[in-house]
């Protein structure tokens, strides 16, 4: 959990894309997601494309735009949100908590660095539209009438990081080879996808199973482009410390597992004068240090070991950064808002696990967490409370079901609680004096209708030989601070509670395999959810290893409506699915959910120039650059 609230998605270079941008889902603890950013699983960063029935585009296009016309010609020079002038030079120094002991970070095997800058994609999404992707290796996109396939013709001057040209070829092997032998959720999000068709050197077309999902352009969109003869010497599925060959705006330096990892940019980056690069990928290094304990990397930030952070616990916003280096303006703290989905922040239940297939159980843990208290004590007052798998959107749920929406549930009535359809679903409340007997009565009420007892001061299950026992799964002492009340509330309740804290490697093992009770999540929401629900939430990924169905959800209900969100035809059906999904969702209590802050919190030292003008979808760290003048003014160094 660690106050991962305010960490939605960072996009940046190299430790933006794959540090900095990982922890908008956990808050750094989890190193392996570089492919799921690169393919938007992380939030569904790419959402769903919308559009009128019919021709996306009269003709092969510069880029796809989910909202209607694009924002950027095809003659446009840059993103608005880039500064065409900044000077490149310098390095940019970050940190990661944990290690790595992989540079592959498309299989389920090992622990990735963050290596996403030194893979190129098809596509690019600008950051100040709600979803729009503008070309990099494709030159134009023309999807077929029917929505039956996408053809992408590359760009001839495309070259890896070896000179080799970047081929259809390429394309089609990078895409089978993920399907087939790389992390498993790429099965899942290509699962309509029926093939790639090298067409000629320079234009592969890829055919669609299912012609209702008007996604699958954008996703293949967000494809990496691997070189097909760098691996025919060598085992796609293994880990490996070489680093694989990119084509992308930066290669790897150096790689000392669990110390750092060191990005150079390529100074003869074939596509460093595109419109989507311009006034981007301005540093000539990237430094990612490695450290095993928060606490410790802070210390380490404000001795000035590293140059920025992005701040997770309002404790230390609040109390870590009260130095004089703030008063003089050598230290910048920076609250950025933005206008993306939070999602859903929360404590997971394993309904793998026998005791939390009990809604009744489920039900009564909503009442163990008292926010009121936490955010009061722990937080310094700085959240708010999260009653929605796609907080902070148009898309949350509120209310009771009517109109279109109560429409599509009205069939799956008789598999949903009736108290979906007549109460608001609202989080328990409590006063903030961090007694919660109101909310432990409620809990103990439920519990007892369901036919638990208690013996001895222990909780029993209906015909349990043992007392009910909970273990949390956490990585690091910030969880700790927050789970440890929980668990004494639950030891009110005759619940053996008890915290299991672990290192990073083998948190990662765990979620993977799904050992553990209860542990914390956060999904990330894009404005347009897709085919990502169905990692999420499918019944299909609930028993795949590596899966983000950490919930273990097999519902036919949230099967359908998953289905329904991709299929979608309008914004209009898209919103109305997404709404009947988070309601299922959330009177399935499959989650407790936790808090939310819809800004950034950056703290940096002051070498930094950036662009006047922000993103509303994210902070690009690639369009930022090293000022000079201000590093010579506060010996900073560059």
């Amino acid at each position: 959990m660690a106050e991962r609230g305010d960490t939605t998605a960072i996009n940046g270079a190299g430790t933006g894309a794959d540090s900095l941008r990982r922890r908008s889902g956990h808050a750094t603890r989890r190193l392996v997601t570089t492919a799921a950013v690169m393919i938007g699983l992380a939030g569904g960063l790419i959402g769903g494309l919308l559009a009128l029935p019919g021709r996306l585009h009269a003709e092969p296009a510069h880029g796809l735009s989910m909202y209607g016309d694009l924002k950027y010609p095809s003659d446009f020079t840059h993103f608005a949100y880039a500064y065409p002038d900044a000077p490149k030079g310098g390095t940019l120094k970050t940190a990661a908590r944990g290690t790595f002991d992989s540079l592959n970070p498309f299989t389920l095997r090992g622990i990735s660095a963050g290596v996403g800058s030194t893979f190129d994609t098809l596509t690019v999404q600008s950051l100040d539209e709600p979803f729009s992707e503008y070309g990099l290796i494709a030159e134009t996109i023309d999807i077929a009438p029917d929505n039956s396939s996408v053809t992408f013709t590359l760009r001839r001057q495309a070259r890896f990081h070896d000179g080799s040209p970047v081929t259809a070829a390429d394309v089609a092997f990078t895409f089978d080879t993920l399907k087939t032998k790389g992390h498993p959720m790429y099965r899942i999000y290509y699962a309509e996808v029926e093939a790639a068709e090298v067409i000629d050197d320079h234009t592969v077309r890829f055919s669609f199973s299912n012609t209702s999902n008007r996604e699958l352009p954008l996703i293949l969109g967000s494809l990496p482009v691997l070189s097909k003869a760098f691996f025919e010497t060598r085992d796609f599925t293994a880990t490996t410390l070489e680093p694989l060959l990119g084509s992308g705006p930066y290669k790897v330096a150096s790689a000392d597992p669990g110390r750092s990892l060191v990005l150079e940019r390529v100074k003869d980056y074939w596509a460093r004068d595109l419109p989507v690069n311009v006034g981007r990928h301005n540093f000539d290094r990237q430094v990612v240090d490695y450290y095993r304990d928060d606490e410790v990397s802070v210390e380490a930030f404000k001795a000035g070991q590293y140059d920025l952070r992005l701040e997770n616990s309002a404790r230390r916003w609040a109390t870590a950064y009260n130095m004089p280096e703030v008063e003089s303006g050598k230290l910048q703290l920076a609250v950025i808002p933005h206008r993306i989905s939070v999602g859903m922040q929360g404590l997971v239940m394993n309904t793998r696990r026998p005791k939390f297939q009990d809604p009744a159980l489920r039900r009564a843990m909503q009442y163990v967490f008292d926010f009121e208290w936490s955010n009061k004590t722990l937080f310094y007052g700085a959240y708010t409370r999260t009653d929605s798998y796609f907080e902070n959107s148009s898309m949350a749920s509120s209310g009771v079901p009517e109109g279109d929406e109560l429409a599509l549930l009205e069939p799956f009535r008789d598999q949903l609680p009736e108290a979906l359809f007549t109460e608001p679903y609202t989080v328990p409340r409590t006063d903030g004096s961090g007694s919660n007997r109101e909310g432990l009565k409620a809990a103990y009420e439920i519990l007892q209708d369901a036919g638990y007892e208690v013996r001895n001061g222990k909780l029993y299950a209906p015909d349990a030989k043992e007392p009910l026992r909970i273990e949390f799964l956490i990585d690091d002492a910030a969880t700790e601070r927050i789970v440890m009340p929980i668990t004494r509330s639950l030891g009110r309740l005759g619940i053996d509670a008890n915290v299991r804290m672990v290192d990073a490697a083998q948190y990662e093992n765990r979620l993977q395999t799904f050992d553990y009770d209860i542990t914390t999540e956060v999904w990330a929401q894009s404005q347009s959810p897709g085919n990502e629900q169905r990692e999420y939430w499918g019944s299909d990924a609930a028993d795949r290893p590596g899966s983000r169905n950490y919930a273990g959800i097999k519902n036919p209900v949230v099967d359908a409506l998953i289905q329904k969100i991709i299929d979608a035809k309008d914004r209009s059906s898209l919103v109305t699915a997404v709404k009947a999904l988070d309601r299922v969702l959330l009177w399935g209590d499959y989650v407790i959910p936790n808090f939310h802050l819809p800004a950034f919190r950056l703290v940096y030292w002051n070498k930094f120039g950036r662009p006047q003008v922000l993103p509303d979808y994210g902070i690009d760290l690639d369009t930022w650059w090293v000022d000079q003048a201000l590093a010579r003014k506060y010996n900073l160094g560059r």
